[in-house]
């Protein structure tokens, strides 16, 4: 039987520059999540990355708010759909695991649609 009930959780996309194994741990405590590298995307242009996230209802993380954060503003402007962009400073890898998983635990998919965050709000 289809639900019609928002996504509680939201599925994740790690951009290649973020630690590949950042994906594998998300998982482990029980949340989606994939990375560029596991779906051979690291060729990929930033606005397809996005493109392939969106594709995927996933919101995409990544450490290039210099490219990132203007193409959220593109889709704002034309209203294209997307399912979050979420920006981090480069950090130790325990630090951005408890990080997202704290945004993971505070909003849910529908909350995340089409927004822009930094992870930084989750410390």
């Amino acid at each position: 039987m289809a639900s019609n009930a928002p996504c509680l959780y939201i599925a994740l996309y790690t951009d290649e520059d973020i630690d590949g194994e950042l994906a594998a741990q998300i998982r482990a405590n029980g949340y989606d999540a994939i990375s560029t590298p596991e779906v051979n995307n690291l060729t990929l242009s930033d606005e397809m990355q996005v493109a392939f996230a969106t594709s995927q209802q996933r919101a995409i993380l990544t450490h290039n708010a210099k490219d990132f954060e203007p193409l959220f503003r593109e889709y704002l402007r034309i209203k294209k759909e997307h399912y979050g962009i979420i920006i981090s400073d480069q950090i130790e890898i325990g630090e951005l695991l408890r990080r997202v998983l704290n945004m993971l635990d505070r909003v849910d998919a529908e909350q995340m649609k089409n927004t822009f965050h930094h992870l930084g709000e989750f410390k």
